[in-house]
């Protein structure tokens, strides 16, 4: 079944996608975006650990694999807004640092751009999504930028419990800024601190791309399908142009959407799965991939978890699953002797019952009953992301197996390397020094696996097809009207949350297509 042509088809209705969907419909575009599950509304987010599973995928269309296969679960989002439906909204920025690590110390690769291009944008995004925090205080760390629309949020004993601990370590920790309300904001309200952000926040004061950027492209005409799944990018004879997409609606009908203008705006693994999906005679790797990176370097933040007991009640249920302090004191490349790469240190943030048990997982029956007794009033934690460096062998690919539309299936394969492992080993180090500082009773390392965080890669930005996937903006060097937005255009990781650099480069690259309209569809 083919659809009337459209201006721009958008695949996934996440944080990037809705921020296309904003800036084209806005200028007039007509724009589809084909959502693979269900049009939430606020209305229908409950605080309930068991009902949040709902907004999260669950199994394929990924298989998982390496020695530190990537979680998916909890990394991606089922439905409108993605995973920034029920993300933890922690806005750091990246440094400046983070875009020339080739120049400066001869690892991976500088980005073709510069903080200061992308700084602009997130001065923008904060402005029209709202943050909490205080600019100035990060600017010890980083280059001044505009004051953030909000004061920082309140925090809560369970963050200010380690400013000791901090201190005595040499680790300046400021407000963490975040996309949530701690008052007000264009008729959005304030926060209420009861920490089921990672669920869904029913009342607005969560920045999730349902209440801003997909809210304004709906307002300006934008059309959202809900359980529509993409399976293919469609080109035209030549190879040198798409023409739009294939996909499975709602009552599993095949159907085509052309358009001027092909978005891939999915989770990082996805994207690269649609474009190897998507090969033709004239692109025999996937689309976008003469050379051979679709699906390459596939990077993740490895999470540095140290958790402490208390003598006094540290009121872990109260606040935001985001964090109420950070720093960026361990940012610097070379920060710990023997290991390589940022660190982001954070603190304070809201426990759940599931939090408890999974804080002691060599605990069971009556021992786990005991120790979550003392852990309801004592717990407290401080996490640390790690920086990954791009590794060529972390990589999606296609697998004989098929999903319900006879789509193969994609298999991301993932694995740490000895620079990950020592940074991680680090943090972990530091963090049990920072808990004793801070007169924890007890303190230990989650250790076991170590955990993966913020999926990363697969269609590298770079200067041409011969090194990259994209340009700066996503447009992709072989085909001008296949853009790509997201965190899957990163060629680094760095080691804060990318949310606030997605928002901002998606901000940038969709402004760019609305600037390039004419040439971009002729």
């Amino acid at each position: 079944m083919a659809n009337e042509k459209v201006d721009v088809v958008i695949v996934g209705a996440g944080a990037s996608g809705s921020v296309y969907a904003s800036v084209l419909a806005k200028a007039g575009k007509k724009v589809v975006l084909l959502e693979s599950g269900p049009d939430w509304e606020l209305s229908d987010l409950i605080s309930s650990e068991i009902w949040g599973r709902r907004i999260k995928p669950a199994g394929a269309p990924i298989l998982l694999e390496g020695k530190n296969p990537m979680t998916y679960a909890a990394q991606g989002g089922w439905g409108t807004g993605g995973a920034a439906l029920h993300y933890y909204a922690n806005f750091p920025r990246l440094l400046p640092t983070d875009f020339r690590i080739k120049s400066e110390h001869n690892r991976a690769r500088d980005w073709p751009i510069s903080y200061q291009d992308v700084a602009p944008f997130y001065d923008k995004v904060a402005r029209e999504t709202g943050l909490s925090g205080d600019a100035k205080a990060e600017e010890r760390w980083r280059p001044a930028g505009e004051a953030y629309p909000m004061p920082p949020m309140k925090t809560f004993r369970n963050g200010d419990i380690w400013l000791r601990g901090f201190d005595a370590s040499g680790i300046a920790m400021v407000p963490a800024p975040v996309g949530m309300n701690s008052v007000e904001f264009r008729g959005r309200p304030a926060c209420l601190y009861d920490g089921w952000c990672h669920v869904g926040c029913p009342i607005g004061a969560l920045a999730n791309p349902q209440i801003t950027y997909l809210g304004e492209a709906r307002q300006a005409g934008a059309e959202v399908r809900a359980l529509s799944t993409v399976t293919r990018v469609l080109t035209d004879q030549a190879g040198t142009r798409v023409t739009g997409v294939e996909y499975y609606d709602d009552k599993h009908r095949k159907q085509i959407q052309e358009a001027s203008v092909v978005v891939l705006a999915a989770w990082s693994a996805q994207n690269p799965r649609l474009l190897l999906n998507s090969a033709t005679d004239r692109h025999p790797n996937g689309l976008g991939s003469s050379s051979g990176l679709v699906g390459r370097y596939m990077m993740s933040h490895h999470v540095a978890s140290t958790w402490a007991l208390f003598d006094e009640d540290v009121q872990n249920h109260m606040g935001t699953v985001a964090v109420q302090y950070m720093s960026y004191e361990r940012y610097p490349k070379t920060s710990h002797e023997g290991a390589f790469g940022s660190s982001f240190i954070t603190a304070g943030f809201a426990l759940k019952t599931t939090d408890l048990a999974n804080s002691r997982g060599d605990l069971f029956g009556p021992e786990l009953a005991d120790y979550m007794k003392r852990a309801a009033r004592n717990l407290a934690g401080i996490k640390t992301f790690g920086e990954e460096q791009p590794n060529l062998e972390n990589r999606v690919e296609l697998t004989s197996a098929k999903d319900e539309f006879g789509m193969p299936l994609g298999k991301l394969i993932h694995s740490y390397d000895q620079d990950a492992v020592a940074l991680w080993n680090a943090n972990l180090e530091e963090g049990l020094k920072v808990a004793k500082a801070a007169g924890a009773k007890e303190a230990w390392s989650a250790r076991g696996s170590i955990p993966t965080s913020h999926l990363m890669g697969g269609t590298i930005m770079g200067n041409s097809a011969a090194d990259s996937v994209v340009d700066s903006y996503g447009q992709s060097h072989e085909i001008p009207n296949l853009w790509v937005a997201g965190p899957s255009i990163f060629p680094t990781a760095g080691a804060s949350n990318p949310t606030f650099t997605i928002f901002a480069l998606s901000r940038r690259g969709a402004e760019q297509m609305a600037s390039q309209w004419a040439t971009l569809t002729h």
